[in-house]
This record gives structure tokens, C-alpha cells and sequence, in this order.
């Protein structure tokens, strides 16, 4: 049984959801503010990270921050329907998803469950020659990436999506494409969510991320990998 911890002030919400998830078959920690989330996390062996980032105690960005020091684990964050701001810079601190208020259950385990069947695939490698482009080398069978020779620390969707790269190297994919491919769903998410994740990437594998050289934007299509 995976386990979730759904850090969220609104008692309403909290329970209402955590019923969802366990009816879903999750086991569901519960934490009231970022303090006893964070210590929570530290405490149990957590498969995923539930976050709103309207907490009582210190902001949900720091949270997610935090968290992302301690461990890859999939983080989902919420936020409020109009927050465009918030739902970039929730993915650009380190969430892999977002939902947003009001929260529809079923669109959240859908959601989850991509993420979930994401993570299986990466802990389940098939054993592979290491695929290199420029100081970049992707060592799939081991699910780590290196520049220069020193190991990156990308998270589980950061991971998928250099490998989508790399399995289309030279080819344009669209937004769309990777939104079907990487996250596993082309009817839930938009185009928002690739681009944080590609600037995100782009930040930890490019020498210059404003000005790449291997992950390039095709304007009005999507990216492309250069070998």
C-alpha cells in the first residue's frame, strides 16, 4: 500500500480528501502546517507528497524546498484556480504536478497514479548503454544523470522527461506529445506544466540555461534534443 502525506491547514479539505484517497486504497499521513509536514516526512516512509501551498506557519514554496533536499518523492501541489503564479513557481521550486481548488477527487487519484505508475518505471530499469550528449551522460539502468562527470540531482518527472529527450533526439515534440508521454495524461495537464519542467531541466543540465545549447525551444511546436 503507498503511503501519501497531505499537508493542508483546512480540516474540511484534509478529511474530505484523505476518505477519497483511502476509499482509493492510499494510506494517508495528515499534517496541519509545514513544521509537523516536514517532520512527518522525516518520520515515515512517505510515496508521495500532497502540499498546499496556503500554510499557516511558513509558505509552501519553502516546504516544497525543503522537501526536495530530503528526497526525490513526487510532490503534487494545490493551489487556488486563478494562482498562475503560484502553480509556476510551486513547479519551479520542485513540485511535479498540481491540482487546483476546488480539488475534483477522482482528477487527483488520476493524477497520483500517473505519478505512482511514473516512479515504478524508474525503479524498474532494463539494463542500457549510457546515452550521451555533450557533458550530459544518462545511465538509465542506474536512474542517475552526470555533467562533467558529477551526478545531477533531478527529480523522478526531470528524469523521464531527459530520457523522452533522449529517445527522440533531433526530433521536434510538442507540448502536447510530452504531456502524453511524461506525465501520462494529455486531458489534465497544459502546456504550463512542460515548460516549468523544461526550464527546470534546463537549469541543471545546460551551461548556459538561458541560452541552451542541447534542450532548444521550436517556437510555436515545442523542443528538441541536440546531439
Amino acid at each position: 500500500m503507498n503511503t501519501l502525506l497531505f499537508i493542508e491547514d483546512d480540516d474540511q479539505i484534509r478529511l474530505a480528501l484523505r476518505l477519497a484517497l483511502e476509499d482509493e486504497g492510499y494510506q494517508v499521513l495528515e499534517a496541519i502546517d509545514g513544521t509537523s509536514g516536514l517532520a512527518t516526512f522525516d518520520e515515515h516512509d512517505v510515496d508521495l507528497v500532497l502540499l498546499d501551498l496556503r500554510l499557516p506557519d511558513r509558505s509552501g514554496f519553502e516546504v516544497c524546498r525543503q522537501l526536495r533536499t530530503r528526497s526525490i518523492v513526487p510532490i503534487i501541489i494545490i493551489t487556488a484556480q486563478t494562482d498562475t503564479h503560484d502553480m509556476v513557481a510551486g513547479l519551479e521550486a520542485g513540485a511535479d504536478d498540481y491540482v487546483t481548488k476546488p480539488v475534483v477527487p477522482k482528477e487527483l487519484a488520476a493524477r497520483i497514479r500517473a505519478l505512482m505508475r511514473r516512479v515504478q518505471l524508474r525503479e524498474s530499469p532494463v539494463a542500457s548503454k549510457p546515452t550521451r550528449f555533450g557533458d550530459v551522460e544518462l545511465r538509465r539502468d542506474q536512474g542517475i544523470v552526470l555533467k562533467a562527470g558529477r551526478e545531477l540531482s533531478l527529480t523522478k518527472t526531470e528524469f523521464r522527461l531527459l530520457c523522452e529527450f533522449a529517445d527522440h533526439a533531433g526530433a521536434v515534440l510538442s507540448r502536447d506529445q510530452l504531456l502524453e508521454r511524461v506525465w501520462g495524461y494529455d486531458y489534465l495537464g497544459d502546456s504550463r506544466l512542460v515548460d516549468a519542467h523544461v526550464h527546470r531541466l534546463r537549469v541543471k543540465v545546460e551551461d548556459h540555461p538561458d541560452e541552451p545549447k542541447l534542450i532548444v525551444t521550436v517556437r510555436g511546436i515545442g523542443y528538441r534534443l541536440l546531439t
